[in-house]
């Protein structure tokens, strides 16, 4: 299987998050780059002149001429859907690891998943996470990206993000799919 690799040139200022690190740096107008992964929301894009990889958030895809993650069309059905297990792992499976190529839910990174109602109206959602390592620098981009998934849903008022250590993280929690993604079948 041969990477695509494109490369693009900022046509604005962005801040983006050096991989693995999770520094915040700061991209001017006209530096190029090269996308080295568009998974889920985010890019990861490789930036010559700095050297090393970055991650740029969906709500950012414009600076690299990228479009925004969901089109109209796209949030009117998910606006109308309840909310339910099977919705919230959908979301979720857009959120990758900007160094692995294969979704949270699918690296099996979401350990509980609860929803209820809220008498205010709307829902909450709580998940317990963790990560493929306890000092990930992309930690808390990671469960960031899945708290901002999870509160962009309509009929989620609130979302709540635990990362949990217990039980550790293995292999044998990716999923057949991501398994595959990975060649380890």
């Amino acid at each position: 299987m041969r990477s695509r690799y494109e490369e693009v040139d900022f046509v604005r200022d962005c801040d983006v998050v050096q991989v693995p690190h999770g520094h915040t740096v700061r991209i001017e107008i006209g530096t190029p780059a090269v996308i080295t992964q568009a998974l889920g929301d985010s890019y990861t894009i490789e930036i010559p002149t700095l050297g090393g990889l970055y991650r740029i958030a969906g709500k950012d895809a414009d600076a690299i001429g990228k479009d925004p993650p969901l089109s109209e069309t796209e949030a009117a059905a998910e606006r109308n859907a309840p909310v339910d297990e099977a919705r919230v792992l959908r979301a979720l499976k857009h959120v990758y690891d900007p160094e692995i190529p294969v979704n949270v839910v699918d690296l099996g990174l979401i350990y509980t998943l609860s929803i209820r109602p809220l008498e205010s109206g709307g829902s909450a959602v709580d998940v317990q996470m963790t990560l493929t390592a306890p000092g990930c620098g992309m930690g808390q981009i990671i469960s960031s990206d899945v708290k901002s998934r999870l509160e962009a849903l309509a009929g989620v008022a609130e979302a709540h993000v635990d990362v949990v250590w217990e039980p550790p993280w293995t292999a044998q929690r990716i999923s057949p799919a991501g398994r595959a993604k990975l060649g380890l079948e």
